[in-house]
């Protein structure tokens, strides 16, 4: 794989709640010199990034209900519109994990499609690409293939491992597998995308996880992943 292969499959990430205006554009212009599928960012900034990238083919993604996905379908909604209005081009919600482990299928696949809907039908003809972030870390098996179900018959564009700021019980953050990546590739088939996100730095890691089925990265560090190959 060429950095540019590489580079168009990564969303840029900054989602630290502690930068600074001066950090994110610093951020976002070094993002200019590659070109990344996306830039990844908190919604205060979209106006911002969505600014820099105007012309540019790096779309702005934003992140909605994060990290804990915990709000109701409504908020979900009224937060997608404002950042539709602002100028976001892909949108990665967080999945309201009560349902998930309650197993309310129908529940939450009844407010994922609200929510697609509502985003789709509010960006009228501007392009829209929706993600779910399902936070894999705390899912069984089962769990993670009946919640990709949800949001493929939902109209989700993509299914997302991680919001990368989950904690286990021991303390320890969780992030992208190969075998989750693996296992939601499996079950959604070849037409919806899947983004491996949350604890991935280097050149190998990724690699490893677009070979389990991601055709898209979430990181931080995906400048020093597109270095690490060659020309």
């Amino acid at each position: 794989m060429t950095r540019n292969e590489m580079a168009g499959m990564i969303d840029q990430t900054n989602l630290s709640p502690c930068s600074t205006k001066e950090k994110i554009e610093s951020f976002l212009n070094e993002a200019l010199k590659y070109n990344f599928a996306s830039v990844c960012i908190n919604p205060v900034w979209v106006p911002l990034a969505s600014s820099v990238m105007k012309g540019r083919e790096t779309k702005v993604c934003t992140v909605i209900d994060f990290p804990l996905g915990a709000g109701s379908t409504d908020s979900k909604k009224m937060q997608a519109r404002d950042v539709i209005s602002k100028g976001a081009d892909e949108l990665d919600y967080v999945v309201d994990l009560s349902l998930v482990k309650a197993h309310r299928w129908q529940e939450l696949s009844s407010s994922l499609c609200d929510i697609s809907q509502d985003a789709k039908n509010f960006a009228q003809e501007k392009s829209l690409l929706l993600k779910l972030i399902i936070e894999t870390c705390f899912l069984e098996d089962d769990e993670i293939k009946e919640t990709c179900l949800c949001a493929k018959d939902a109209g989700f564009d993509f299914v997302k491992t991680s919001t990368g700021f989950a904690i286990l019980k021991n303390g320890s953050a969780n992030g992208a597998t190969v075998h989750a990546v693996s296992l939601m590739r499996k079950t959604v088939g070849d037409k919806m995308g899947v983004k491996a996100s949350g604890g991935i730095h280097t050149t190998e890691e990724a690699l490893a996880l677009v070979d389990a089925g991601a055709n898209r990265i979430g990181a931080s560090s995906g400048i020093a992943i597109v270095e690490g190959l060659s020309e």
